[in-house]
């Protein structure tokens, strides 16, 4: 049985792209429902699966990330790896579907989660902008702020992998992966023909379309946002990726994975943990 992929919300759970791609378990409304209800569904995902990787928005509501970190406390287990990496809602769902395209594959469940760190790096996230005013996830200037107020100004912005933000004109334009990518996009309450441009810049090998996550709005502070991502969809390519780095065990519960740091019990290498405050290094005795 497959390592299970678990997300926070049923508009994560991209549509698949293969019939190797396993389905997502939604943990639905965690802030909400009854705290013994969702300890019975993870409990029954890991019996069932051995292992769950959970993969949450920074954008959802505190209540969830908060339950999450108490069903893990409650089960008491290292084979829940909660990850919640710094992307926008759709690029976390298009994330999450990679992860989803690798679990068919001979990859252990420790190098699966890994994985999720390593494919970050080759998502491009983004979006178009009816306003900035309450955009704080990328540096906004204060020309920007002022503009965001002008009827009919929209403003492109690049949250990942590098931060960038330039107002739409008839030749702007961002960089864009130097990799082939498929670009997906998520329309809100905002028009433009921007976004297909740009896949055009990009040389994506194609454009999808794909209903806006719920947290988008939260995520990039308005509504009038259409968002976008250019990303790796070939699972070969994503597992040749993740293949060539060199794996190891996790000292403490001997798990393989790839990286420094074991995504279901946190621990480090030995040689690599925080070195003490200086404070307490001037006190330790010689």
């Amino acid at each position: 049985m497959p390592t299970a992929i678990a997300v926070t919300s049923a508009d994560m759970e991209l549509p698949a792209q293969d019939e190797r791609t396993v389905p997502a378990t939604v943990l639905r409304d965690l802030d909400k429902r009854p705290l013994g209800d969702a300890l019975a569904q993870l409990q029954a995902l890991v019996e069932q699966h051995g292992h769950v990787i959970v993969v949450s928005s920074a954008a959802a509501p505190a209540g969830v990330t908060q339950r999450l970190h108490t069903l893990r406390s409650l089960m008491e287990s290292d084979r829940i790896a909660l990850f919640r990496p710094e992307l926008p809602p759709l690029g976390i769902a298009v994330l999450a579907r990679q992860l989803r395209q690798l679990a068919s594959c001979d990859l252990g469940p420790g190098v699966l989660a890994s994985a999720g760190r390593l494919l970050t790096h080759y998502i491009h996230a983004g979006a178009v902008l009816g306003s900035v005013a309450r955009l704080d996830r990328v540096p906004v200037g204060l020309k920007a702020h002022a503009k965001s107020w002008v009827p009919g100004s929209q403003f492109a912005v690049v949250a990942h992998p590098e931060p960038r933000l330039v107002r739409v004109g008839p030749d702007t334009t961002l960089a864009g992966p130097e990799f082939g990518t498929w670009m997906l996009l998520a329309k809100g309450q905002l028009q433009s023909d921007w976004p297909a441009g740009l896949a055009s810049t990009w040389g994506t090998h194609g454009l999808r379309e794909v209903p806006l996550p719920a947290e988008s709005a939260r995520w990039w502070g308005t509504g009038k946002v259409i968002e976008f991502c250019g990303y790796l969809a070939d699972p070969s390519v994503l597992y040749q990726l993740v293949a060539s780095v060199r794996q190891s065990s996790c000292h403490w519960c001997g798990i393989d994975l790839i990286g420094d740091r074991c995504v279901f019990c946190s621990a480090t290498p030995p040689g690599r943990e925080p070195p003490a405050p200086r404070a307490l290094e001037q006190r330790a005795p010689a």
